[in-house]
């Protein structure tokens, strides 16, 4: 718990007057105030989060948290367990969504294995094993306190490593069968929501494996009573691994002061997470996409932030990050490139902000 709570002593807010001073130079550029709209508040926030008018983003990664879940036992999941072990095993060889997507973008793809069903030989995965598998939350806590705290730790230590070792944004993704389930249990409990709104059919379900689905949360809860105001309660009752060391990854951020790309609902979901316990890390998480699942609205009403984009994906892996990479390096060039009203000797003085329209 240590370590959770030196991060969270460290946070400090985004620097205002970089922003204000980004806002400036934007505002310069020889196009009408605020017309280029997202890329100019992604511009604006990366300021904040650095402290620098001047920002670049060369050194790019996707941490794959890998873990099984439990609950799958219950016939929450179209697809297999075995699954999350083949596709963590298949991360470092560069052909899931994520790693075809991260080649793409010339971007890094990190796959940590937290808790999968066996053993993963492949030395390019991070092992960080708490154990195989969490447990079914129907028959009690998904794992104990002191692992879900291991889980956050984890995270904030992968995220120290790599910031340090030069990266200059991370993304967050998760590979784990049954992790709309545990996700939408956390938010069901985080944000006082119905299962009905939090809860989707993930990868594939009949309507009457989704019928079943909400039932297993709805259980779930009312066997574990977690407590809303711990988030780490929360991540130890009806959790997963996963979502702990995205949480931490996403505390590590905003410790470090770098940006983080959130990916999509269960990525979002372990943001919450991170918000719950210090309301200063929504300052550092720029929102990648808007998942396709339906609770996914309600984390980003939750989290107050807005996606770049919707491209109704909900593939996970953290999928939407690469693209979000490109739209963050658009943003940033086009600050260091675009010709201002002065160097062209024209004036800005007869537009209007549209911004406050």
């Amino acid at each position: 718990m240590n370590i959770i709570r030196e991060t969270l002593d460290k946070i400090i807010p985004a620097d205002t007057k970089a922003m204000e001073r980004a806002r400036e130079k934007w505002d310069g550029l020889i196009k009408p105030i605020g017309s280029l709209g997202k890329l100019e508040e992604i511009g604006i926030k990366l300021s904040g989060i650095t402290g620098k008018l001047s920002n670049a983003i060369d050194k790019k990664a996707i941490v794959v948290m890998c873990s099984d879940n439990g609950v799958v036992d219950e016939g929450v999941s179209a697809a297999p367990q075995f699954f999350t072990k083949v596709l963590a095993e298949n991360m470092s060889k560069g052909i899931t969504g994520v790693a075809t997507l991260g080649k793409f973008t010339n971007t890094d793809i990190i796959p940590v294995d937290l808790g999968v069903i066996g053993e993963i030989r492949d030395p390019r995965v991070i092992k960080r094993k708490i154990s195989h598998g969490t447990k079914n939350f129907t028959k009690g806590p998904a794992m104990t306190y002191s692992e879900a705290i291991k889980s956050i730790e984890i995270g904030i230590e992968i995220g120290d490593d790599l910031y340090e070792k030069g990266y200059d944004i991370l993304g967050t993704g998760e590979v784990g069968i049954g992790n709309t389930t545990t996700s939408a249990a956390v938010l069901s409990v985080l944000a006082n929501l119905d299962v009905a709104i939090t809860c989707g059919k993930g990868a594939g379900l009949t309507e009457e494996q989704y019928l079943n689905k909400k039932d297993v949360i709805i259980k779930g809860i009312a066997i574990n009573k977690p407590n809303k105001e711990d988030p780490i309660d929360v991540i130890s009752k009806v959790g997963g691994y996963d979502i702990g060391a995205m949480c931490g990854l996403f505390l590590s951020a905003a410790k470090n002061q770098m940006p983080i790309v959130a990916d999509g609902f269960i990525s979002t979901v372990a943001a919450l997470c991170a918000t719950r316990l210090n309301p200063r890390v929504k300052e550092y998480i720029i929102a990648s996409h808007l998942s396709a699942e339906p609770g996914a609205v309600q984390v980003m009403e939750e989290l107050g932030l807005s996606p770049m984009l919707d491209l109704d994906m909900r593939l996970g892996e953290g999928s939407g990050c690469p693209l979000a990479f490109q739209i963050i390096e658009a943003a940033l060039y086009t600050f260091e490139n675009m010709g201002t009203f002065e160097k062209v000797d024209l004036s800005s003085e007869t537009l209007i902000d549209i911004r406050k329209e």
